[in-house]
Formats: structure tokens, C-alpha cells, sequence
């Protein structure tokens, strides 16, 4: 086999490799490859205005935003815990930036979809936050970093969230 056949089996064997554990969890696609890599990054200065209703003065949260920079995700209770006993929850505010034009679906639920897949594997798990982007508490079944695809109203973003172990 040519250097060219190597280098294209070499990501078909991982991605072989990985496999899903966790009770309430669902396997993604065969066709879906596995996401490599963790982007979360959160931030602790101030919210951006359209995102800081409701706070006072000049509140600093840690917060992180949507890689299209269509919603943000304020933490509290951070960092997120996977089996926290006590303290606070994994609640999270997400607050969509504005829509420039009105839906492009108006039919779409509001509801915030969040698809989540664990980093490196197949272990994806699904909420919902009714009536769209608003507080929230997300659970994970496991530790790492989540990818997370969002969707609400016709919109879409993605995101990084890590969960650390209680």
C-alpha cells in the first residue's frame, strides 16, 4: 500500500477505536467522524451588552461563546462538574444574540436543542431547554471536553464546554 493509502487508514483505525460508554447516551452516525481537539474557552471579563440583561453594574461571569458568536453560555457554578454532590448545579444562562432579521424559519420550535459529543468518541447525549435560549442546568454523563451543537428559532451555533470530574 502507497504512503498516500497509509495516511488515509491511519484516521479509519482511531476512529475504529473509539467506542461509547455511558447509560443515557446515544451513538452517533457511522458516517460522523469523531471531533478531535477542545476549543472551550472561558472568558471572565464583562458580558457583551446585547447578553447583559438582568445584571448590574459591571459584572464580570464567566461565560463562553458560540463560535459564530450567536449565543453566549453564562457558568455558573463553575467549573461545570460531572457528579457533583453539592454546591452549585451546572446551570448555565444562554443568551442569543438579537436575530438582524427576523427567523429565517418562523415555523422552527424556539426550543434550544443541545447536541453534545463527547471529544474523541461516539458518546453524543441530547437536551433541551424549553422555550429557547434562557437558564438552564446541563448534565453530562462523563468528564472531558463536549462539543456542543445548538440550535433554536432557524438558528445554529457551536461550542466547547469541559466538564471536570467531582
Amino acid at each position: 500500500m502507497g504512503s498516500w493509502g497509509r495516511l488515509l487508514l491511519a484516521p479509519v483505525v482511531l476512529l475504529a477505536g473509539c467506542t461509547a460508554a455511558g447509560a443515557p447516551v446515544t451513538p452517533a452516525t457511522p458516517a460522523a467522524s469523531a471531533p478531535t481537539g477542545c476549543a472551550a474557552r472561558v472568558e471572565e471579563g464583562r458580558l457583551p451588552d446585547w447578553a447583559d440583561a438582568g445584571f448590574s453594574g459591571d459584572t464580570r461571569m464567566p461565560h463562553v461563546f458560540g463560535a459564530k458568536g450567536e449565543i453566549v453560555a453564562v457558568l455558573f457554578g463553575q467549573p461545570l462538574t460531572v457528579g457533583r454532590t453539592e454546591g452549585p448545579s451546572n446551570k448555565i444562562l444562554w443568551v442569543a444574540r438579537p436575530a438582524a432579521t427576523p427567523s429565517p424559519d418562523p415555523s422552527a420550535p424556539a426550543t434550544l436543542v443541545i447536541t453534545a459529543t463527547l471529544d474523541g468518541t461516539t458518546t453524543r447525549v441530547t437536551r433541551e431547554v424549553a422555550g429557547g435560549p434562557g437558564p438552564s442546568i446541563v448534565d453530562v454523563p462523563r468528564a472531558g471536553c463536549w462539543h456542543l451543537d445548538l440550535r433554536w428559532s432557524g438558528r445554529t451555533d457551536t461550542m466547547d464546554l469541559v466538564y471536570a470530574a467531582a
